[in-house]
Protein backbone atom coordinates (compact mmCIF):
# COMPACT_ATOMS: atom_id res chain seq x y z
CA UNK A 1 0.00 0.00 0.00
CA UNK A 2 1.17 3.37 -1.08
CA UNK A 3 2.07 5.96 1.59
CA UNK A 4 -0.48 9.13 1.79
CA UNK A 5 0.62 11.49 -0.17
CA UNK A 6 2.18 14.79 1.32
CA UNK A 7 0.17 18.03 1.97
CA UNK A 8 0.91 20.28 -0.53
CA UNK A 9 3.85 22.44 0.07
CA UNK A 10 3.18 26.10 0.74
CA UNK A 11 4.07 28.32 -2.51
CA UNK A 12 6.01 31.47 -2.47
CA UNK A 13 5.58 33.86 -4.23
CA UNK A 14 8.54 34.08 -7.10
CA UNK A 15 9.56 30.31 -6.56
CA UNK A 16 8.24 27.94 -9.00
CA UNK A 17 6.20 25.22 -8.19
CA UNK A 18 8.84 22.05 -8.77
CA UNK A 19 6.39 19.39 -7.15
CA UNK A 20 6.72 15.27 -7.69
CA UNK A 21 3.54 15.49 -9.92
CA UNK A 22 5.31 18.60 -11.97
CA UNK A 23 8.18 16.17 -12.63
CA UNK A 24 6.11 13.65 -13.79
CA UNK A 25 4.41 15.65 -16.41
CA UNK A 26 7.79 16.89 -17.89
CA UNK A 27 10.91 16.38 -15.14
CA UNK A 28 10.79 20.30 -15.27
CA UNK A 29 10.77 20.77 -19.05
CA UNK A 30 13.71 18.48 -18.92
CA UNK A 31 13.29 17.65 -22.63
CA UNK A 32 13.33 21.50 -23.97
CA UNK A 33 15.97 22.31 -21.76
CA UNK A 34 18.28 19.87 -22.59
CA UNK A 35 17.41 20.25 -26.59
CA UNK A 36 18.11 24.12 -26.78
CA UNK A 37 21.73 23.58 -24.14
CA UNK A 38 22.84 21.13 -26.86
CA UNK A 39 21.62 22.87 -29.56
CA UNK A 40 19.26 19.91 -30.99
CA UNK A 41 16.01 19.45 -32.07
CA UNK A 42 13.83 17.75 -29.95
CA UNK A 43 13.09 14.95 -32.58
CA UNK A 44 17.32 14.74 -32.47
CA UNK A 45 16.86 14.24 -28.58
CA UNK A 46 14.42 11.38 -29.08
CA UNK A 47 16.63 9.77 -31.54
CA UNK A 48 19.83 9.88 -28.91
CA UNK A 49 18.10 9.82 -25.53
CA UNK A 50 17.73 5.52 -25.90
CA UNK A 51 20.94 5.05 -26.48
CA UNK A 52 23.35 6.94 -24.03
CA UNK A 53 23.54 4.69 -21.93
CA UNK A 54 24.90 2.10 -24.46
CA UNK A 55 27.05 5.20 -26.04
CA UNK A 56 28.42 5.89 -22.16
CA UNK A 57 29.04 2.18 -21.12
CA UNK A 58 30.95 1.70 -24.38
CA UNK A 59 33.63 4.34 -23.50
CA UNK A 60 34.45 2.46 -20.81
CA UNK A 61 37.18 -0.10 -22.09
CA UNK A 62 40.46 1.48 -21.94
CA UNK A 63 39.01 4.94 -20.90
CA UNK A 64 37.81 4.03 -17.32
CA UNK A 65 41.03 4.06 -15.28
CA UNK A 66 39.18 2.94 -11.39
CA UNK A 67 42.11 5.04 -10.06
CA UNK A 68 40.97 8.01 -12.23
CA UNK A 69 37.27 7.82 -11.64
CA UNK A 70 37.12 11.35 -10.81
CA UNK A 71 39.03 12.56 -14.17
CA UNK A 72 36.72 10.27 -16.52
CA UNK A 73 33.36 11.88 -15.09
CA UNK A 74 35.33 15.19 -15.39
CA UNK A 75 37.02 14.87 -18.39
CA UNK A 76 36.05 12.23 -20.54
CA UNK A 77 32.18 11.41 -20.32
CA UNK A 78 31.65 15.03 -21.79
CA UNK A 79 27.91 16.24 -22.26
CA UNK A 80 27.27 12.17 -22.68
CA UNK A 81 26.49 12.32 -18.95
CA UNK A 82 23.79 14.78 -19.31
CA UNK A 83 22.23 12.42 -22.47
CA UNK A 84 23.00 9.76 -20.08
CA UNK A 85 21.14 11.39 -17.05
CA UNK A 86 18.13 12.24 -18.60
CA UNK A 87 17.19 9.28 -20.09
CA UNK A 88 17.68 8.39 -16.82
CA UNK A 89 15.38 10.70 -14.90
CA UNK A 90 12.49 10.53 -17.96
CA UNK A 91 12.19 6.50 -17.58
CA UNK A 92 12.05 5.87 -14.09
CA UNK A 93 10.30 9.25 -13.41
CA UNK A 94 8.03 7.34 -10.79
CA UNK A 95 11.22 6.17 -8.68
CA UNK A 96 12.48 9.68 -9.19
CA UNK A 97 9.44 11.61 -7.69
CA UNK A 98 9.55 9.76 -4.80
CA UNK A 99 13.17 10.43 -3.93
CA UNK A 100 11.60 14.33 -4.53
CA UNK A 101 8.87 12.87 -2.05
CA UNK A 102 11.20 12.02 0.56
CA UNK A 103 13.58 14.85 -0.25
CA UNK A 104 10.66 17.38 0.04
CA UNK A 105 9.79 16.12 3.62
CA UNK A 106 13.36 16.37 4.88
CA UNK A 107 15.25 19.53 3.01
CA UNK A 108 15.99 22.63 4.66
CA UNK A 109 18.26 25.56 5.23
CA UNK A 110 21.04 25.21 3.22
CA UNK A 111 21.20 22.03 1.14
CA UNK A 112 24.28 20.30 -0.47
CA UNK A 113 23.48 18.50 -3.46
CA UNK A 114 26.52 16.15 -4.02
CA UNK A 115 26.85 14.66 -7.34
CA UNK A 116 23.92 16.44 -8.49
CA UNK A 117 24.20 15.02 -12.19
CA UNK A 118 21.17 17.16 -14.46
CA UNK A 119 19.90 18.89 -11.32
CA UNK A 120 16.67 17.14 -10.94
CA UNK A 121 16.32 17.28 -6.96
CA UNK A 122 18.55 21.07 -7.10
CA UNK A 123 16.13 22.88 -8.58
CA UNK A 124 13.47 21.00 -6.86
CA UNK A 125 14.71 21.51 -3.28
CA UNK A 126 15.31 25.41 -4.29
CA UNK A 127 12.11 25.61 -5.10
CA UNK A 128 11.12 24.77 -1.25
CA UNK A 129 9.94 27.51 0.90
CA UNK A 130 11.66 25.81 3.97
CA UNK A 131 15.25 25.92 1.80
CA UNK A 132 17.40 28.99 1.74
CA UNK A 133 20.10 28.09 -0.25
CA UNK A 134 20.81 25.05 -2.76
CA UNK A 135 24.73 24.12 -3.32
CA UNK A 136 24.98 21.59 -5.79
CA UNK A 137 28.52 20.22 -6.01
CA UNK A 138 29.72 18.08 -9.59
CA UNK A 139 32.85 17.58 -11.24
CA UNK A 140 31.44 17.55 -14.36
CA UNK A 141 31.65 21.34 -15.99
CA UNK A 142 28.70 20.39 -18.61
CA UNK A 143 26.56 19.09 -15.21
CA UNK A 144 27.05 22.38 -14.13
CA UNK A 145 26.55 24.78 -16.81
CA UNK A 146 22.94 22.74 -17.45
CA UNK A 147 21.91 23.26 -13.96
CA UNK A 148 23.45 26.76 -14.07
CA UNK A 149 20.98 27.03 -17.30
CA UNK A 150 18.20 25.41 -15.47
CA UNK A 151 18.30 27.64 -12.59
CA UNK A 152 18.33 30.86 -14.98
CA UNK A 153 15.50 29.72 -16.94
CA UNK A 154 13.31 28.62 -13.89
CA UNK A 155 13.81 32.10 -11.83
CA UNK A 156 15.81 29.85 -8.94
CA UNK A 157 19.30 31.43 -10.35
CA UNK A 158 19.65 32.95 -6.94
CA UNK A 159 18.71 30.08 -5.07
CA UNK A 160 20.95 27.12 -6.84
CA UNK A 161 24.98 27.87 -6.37
CA UNK A 162 27.33 25.28 -8.76
CA UNK A 163 30.55 24.45 -7.23
CA UNK A 164 33.02 21.39 -8.89
CA UNK A 165 34.00 20.16 -5.72
CA UNK A 166 33.66 20.37 -1.25
CA UNK A 167 36.59 22.32 -1.10
CA UNK A 168 35.40 25.59 -2.63
CA UNK A 169 35.95 28.61 -0.02
CA UNK A 170 32.68 29.60 -0.62
CA UNK A 171 30.84 26.73 0.81
CA UNK A 172 29.18 26.28 4.22
CA UNK A 173 31.04 24.40 6.71
CA UNK A 174 28.23 22.36 7.61
CA UNK A 175 25.07 21.85 5.91
CA UNK A 176 21.41 21.42 6.88
CA UNK A 177 20.51 18.62 4.36
CA UNK A 178 22.53 16.55 2.08
CA UNK A 179 21.43 14.68 -0.93
CA UNK A 180 23.69 12.04 -2.33
CA UNK A 181 21.94 10.18 -4.97
CA UNK A 182 23.17 7.40 -7.75
CA UNK A 183 26.54 8.65 -6.67
CA UNK A 184 28.76 6.48 -4.04
CA UNK A 185 29.12 3.56 -5.97
CA UNK A 186 31.20 5.57 -8.77
CA UNK A 187 33.78 6.64 -5.78
CA UNK A 188 37.04 4.56 -5.32
CA UNK A 189 36.67 5.35 -1.76
CA UNK A 190 32.68 6.18 -1.04
CA UNK A 191 33.91 5.42 3.02
CA UNK A 192 35.99 8.75 3.03
CA UNK A 193 32.70 10.54 1.20
CA UNK A 194 30.78 9.12 4.00
CA UNK A 195 33.16 10.63 6.80
CA UNK A 196 33.57 13.99 4.88
CA UNK A 197 29.47 13.74 4.57
CA UNK A 198 29.13 13.53 8.36
CA UNK A 199 31.85 16.08 8.91
CA UNK A 200 29.71 18.81 6.85
CA UNK A 201 26.70 18.10 8.15
CA UNK A 202 24.93 19.77 11.22
CA UNK A 203 24.59 17.95 14.25
CA UNK A 204 20.81 17.64 13.53
CA UNK A 205 21.15 17.46 9.97
CA UNK A 206 19.80 14.98 7.45
CA UNK A 207 21.57 13.15 4.76
CA UNK A 208 19.52 11.17 1.71
CA UNK A 209 21.46 8.58 0.45
CA UNK A 210 21.11 5.83 -1.97
CA UNK A 211 23.94 3.22 -3.60
CA UNK A 212 24.81 -0.12 -5.57
CA UNK A 213 27.87 -1.34 -5.79
CA UNK A 214 27.24 -3.91 -8.22
CA UNK A 215 28.19 -3.66 -11.74
CA UNK A 216 25.68 -6.20 -12.76
CA UNK A 217 24.99 -9.64 -13.26
CA UNK A 218 25.90 -9.24 -17.39
CA UNK A 219 28.44 -6.09 -16.86
CA UNK A 220 26.02 -3.70 -17.82
CA UNK A 221 27.20 -0.67 -14.88
CA UNK A 222 30.96 -1.23 -15.86
CA UNK A 223 31.78 2.20 -13.80
CA UNK A 224 29.99 1.34 -10.53
CA UNK A 225 33.17 -0.19 -7.81
CA UNK A 226 32.22 -3.55 -6.22
CA UNK A 227 34.97 -4.72 -4.27
CA UNK A 228 33.55 -6.83 -1.42
CA UNK A 229 36.07 -5.06 1.00
CA UNK A 230 35.25 -1.56 -0.21
CA UNK A 231 31.46 -2.21 0.24
CA UNK A 232 32.01 -3.51 3.64
CA UNK A 233 34.26 -0.60 4.94
CA UNK A 234 31.05 1.88 3.29
CA UNK A 235 28.81 -0.50 5.87
CA UNK A 236 30.96 -0.08 8.71
CA UNK A 237 31.53 3.35 8.21
CA UNK A 238 27.99 4.32 7.48
CA UNK A 239 26.99 2.08 11.15
CA UNK A 240 29.39 4.45 12.96
CA UNK A 241 28.96 8.07 11.75
CA UNK A 242 24.86 7.63 10.98
CA UNK A 243 21.70 6.61 12.34
CA UNK A 244 19.20 5.75 9.97
CA UNK A 245 15.85 7.34 10.27
CA UNK A 246 12.33 5.89 9.16
CA UNK A 247 10.52 7.14 6.31
CA UNK A 248 7.58 5.33 4.41
CA UNK A 249 8.86 5.03 1.02
CA UNK A 250 9.28 2.12 -0.71
CA UNK A 251 12.92 3.25 -2.30
CA UNK A 252 16.48 2.47 -2.16
CA UNK A 253 16.88 6.06 -0.92
CA UNK A 254 17.43 6.04 2.95
CA UNK A 255 17.80 9.06 5.24
CA UNK A 256 20.31 9.02 8.12
CA UNK A 257 21.27 11.82 10.63
CA UNK A 258 24.67 11.97 12.24
CA UNK A 259 25.76 10.38 15.57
Amino acid sequence: MSPSPLPPVPQVAGLPALTPERFLADGFDLRRQLADHLGLSLAQLSERLPSSTDQLAALHPGAFDPERAGAFYEETVGDGHLLELAAWHLGSADYIADTLRLQQSFAHGHVLDFGGGIGSHALAAAALPQVETVWFVDLNPHNRAFVEARAVELGLAGRVRCFRDLDAAALPARFDTLVCLDVLEHLSDPSAQLEQFAERLQPEGIALLNWYFFKGFGGEYPFHFDDPQLVERFFRTLQSRFLEVFHPYLITTRAYRPL
